[in-house]
């Protein structure tokens, strides 16, 4: 466990999660003057696949008007204490991460990402889990490169590697290395059919869905499904999983994400309120690997208040000042 926190920032506010724009000019000591907290529940930094790193990503979100961020890699924790170092006055850190899962009752099985807040880093099933999910990651990265290498491509593994740069590997870093070879222009063109969306695509050794929520919610946390409803990725699961999901506490659904159409997020909320569950927003913040802007999509502050309170492992950080 780490050391004990500030306690949480809780400014009271309506719940309604809304998708916006980007602020422009907006104040170093909160959003525009007289707007409700801005908050962003779901942000990548170079610790998985996002391009900023985790100072630069906390930086980033003050410096656009956002009041709380959740920092969600994939798999892992390691860009917290970078995060938490570098957290400007008046933002509020939210640590998670972003869970590779499995939905195993059909086949073929179905990948979804299971969202996890305020998580306690050191609980022992839940920490063994992350680390061998990261270790699948790291033999599928090199399996991947090597099945281009057989096709005359130059990447290599080490390249990979280093753009990965002790972060969690994923396939943008394999992205990255057919970008530099002058192969695709952008990482959106080497997730296409031809490349790692389909040809040299391989499956992740995930973590059962099911399991997930459930160490999840032993190490303290809050675990919320991501965007699942969004048929734009590919294969999504059937509301009854989600039922089932929330019988073992899944807290609640990531409604507001760019991969949702307004139809799919009204099927998200309605489904939540059937089931008891909250909703979020969240911009899924990625830096240059994908065109969404931090602080696309927010969650209302009730939604936070409530994730803050249930949560058993860590606390939210308060930046100086």
């Amino acid at each position: 466990m780490t050391s004990p926190e500030p306690a949480p920032t809780r400014p009271p506010t309506s719940d309604r999660s809304v998708p916006g724009p980007e602020p422009t000019g907006a104040s170093a000591s909160g959003g525009a003057a007289g707007d409700v907290p801005r908050i962003d529940l779901h942000a990548h930094s170079t610790a998985s696949d996002g391009t900023l790193t985790p100072a630069e990503l906390v930086r980033t979100a003050r410096a656009v008007g956002l009041d709380v961020l959740a920092l969600t890699d994939h798999d892992t924790t390691s860009g917290w204490e970078p995060a938490a170092r570098a957290l400007p006055p008046g933002l509020t850190l939210i640590r998670g991460a972003e869970l590779s899962c499995r939905w195993y009752g059909t086949e073929p099985s179905i990948p979804l990402h299971l969202l996890a807040y305020l998580f306690d880093p050191d609980a022992p099933g839940l920490a063994a889990e992350l680390a061998r999910v990261r270790a699948a990651r790291e033999v599928r990265g090199e399996r991947i490169v090597a099945l281009l290498r057989a096709d005359g491509i130059d990447v290599s593994w080490s390249e990979v590697l280093a753009y990965a740069d002790g972060g969690t590997v994923g396939r943008p870093h394999i992205a990255q290395a057919l970008i530099r070879a002058g192969l695709v222009a952008s990482t959106a063109e080497a997730f296409a059919p031809q490349w790692l969306g389909e040809r040299y695509r391989l499956p992740k050794d995930d973590i059962d869905v099911f399991r997930a929520v459930e160490l999840v919610r032993q190490a303290g946390g809050v675990p919320v499904l991501a965007h699942p409803r969004a048929t734009r990725r590919g294969l999504i699961v059937p509301d009854t999983v989600i039922v089932e999901l929330a019988a073992l506490g899944l807290a609640g659904l990531e409604a507001d994400h760019e991969d949702h159409s307004s139809a799919e997020r009204a099927a998200v909320r309605a489904l939540a309120g059937r089931l008891g569950l909250f909703v979020t927003g969240s911009s899924d913040f990625h830096g240059t690997h994908k065109t969404v802007r931090l602080g696309a999509y927010t969650t209302g502050v009730e939604t936070y208040e409530r994730i803050v309170a249930s949560a058993r492992g860590v606390a939210p950080l308060t930046g100086p000042g």
